[in-house]
């Protein structure tokens, strides 16, 4: 059995808006037509990202929209990848997902990220008061795992729904803060190699090298983000993925990251230097037909030995989003 065989695929959405979207409706109704699509091929799990401040990205409201997910689907896991914690209270979150779980039982997942997911000026609209940082992550962490645990003897705050809920949580990064922390908590770790592929290969060791077991894992488990974008040919999918190098480009120059249509060349588009950056950001993306998709996903699974791959893929076309899974999908089935 290949490598490609053995590993889980699952799905990260941003829910997000084409540039002839009216409002936020279809950006959202989209990203449910996917999950049960993805669902229907035996995909393990559908996250959606908290941002904020972003015209084209509609996910901020994480948890209700996680909600609406699992009420329109029955088997496949619906989580968070990830809230941002930094911008709650660690009581209100346990709140959220405890609810969710006592609604949808053994489906939902959160993960947690130690970046506000925004700018400072959001930021700080977000948490008004509350002196949220991103170096109060562990502490938070604990409470909210606290919350959702067991009523510990003499706690005088309780979640509710949420205790004893033990709704799994997963820490997510782009850094060696989040795996050293996964490692030490003994939590599965994702990684954010789809778009800050960096320091990928040095914190899946730094997460192996010192994890220690847990009452919920008893080994490490690694999970990483993977941009794609599948067609018949790869050609046409070089020619899709224009969306996706528009996207990137647009973030980089501080514009609107509204989807835009595929175009047939880039170069009048971007200048050098602005194609050297691209090109970083998706280093770790997954362009190009079946074979090709294959023969790439088993060189990065012989290097990273990862447990599971959750694909993002903002195509302009929803059709053409529908078939990349097909595509991925066949892979699975193969085994």
């Amino acid at each position: 059995m290949s490598d490609v065989q053995k590993v889980a695929f699952s799905v990260l959405d941003l829910a997000s808006r084409k540039d002839t979207d009216e409002g936020p409706a279809p950006a959202l109704q989209r990203s449910l037509a996917l999950a049960q699509h993805v669902e229907k091929l035996n995909f393990t799990r559908f996250w959606v990202a908290e941002h904020h401040n972003m015209d084209a990205i509609v996910s901020s409201a994480t948890a209700v929209l996680i909600g609406y997910l699992a009420a329109g689907t029955q088997r496949i896991r619906v989580g968070a990848g990830g809230v941002m914690l930094p911008n709650h209270a660690p009581l209100v979150i346990a709140e959220q997902f405890g609810t969710l779980d006592a609604l949808y039982p053994g489906r939902i997942d959160l993960g947690l990220g130690r970046a506000p997911g925004t700018d400072p000026l959001t930021a700080r609209a977000l948490r008004k008061r509350r002196s949220g940082s991103a170096d109060d992550f562990p502490a938070d962490v604990d409470e909210l795992q606290r919350f959702l645990g067991p009523r510990g003897s003499g706690q005088q705050v309780i979640a509710m729904p949420g205790v004893n809920s033990n709704v799994p949580i997963w820490l997510l990064g782009s850094s060696l803060f989040s795996a050293q922390l996964a490692a030490e908590k003994g939590l599965p770790y994702s990684f954010a190699s789809h778009f800050a592929p960096r320091m990928m290969m040095q914190a899946i060791e730094v997460y192996r090298r010192h994890f220690k077991p847990s009452a919920v894992l008893a080994k490490p488990y690694v999970m990483l983000g993977i941009p794609l974008v599948a067609a018949a040919t790869d050609a046409h999918a070089e020619f899709l993925a224009t969306t996706t190098s528009q996207r990137i480009l647009a973030l980089i120059r501080g514009q609107s990251m509204l989807m835009r249509p595929p175009v047939a060349s880039m170069q009048d588009i971007w200048k050098p230097h602005e194609e050297q950056t691209v090109n970083e950001f998706l280093s770790m993306a997954m362009i190009g037909s079946a074979a090709t998709i294959k023969q790439k996903m088993d060189i990065l699974l012989e290097h990273t030995q990862a447990d599971e791959l959750i694909f993002t893929c903002d195509l302009y076309e929803h059709e053409d989003r529908l078939r990349s899974f097909e595509i991925l999908a066949e892979l699975m089935d193969s085994r």
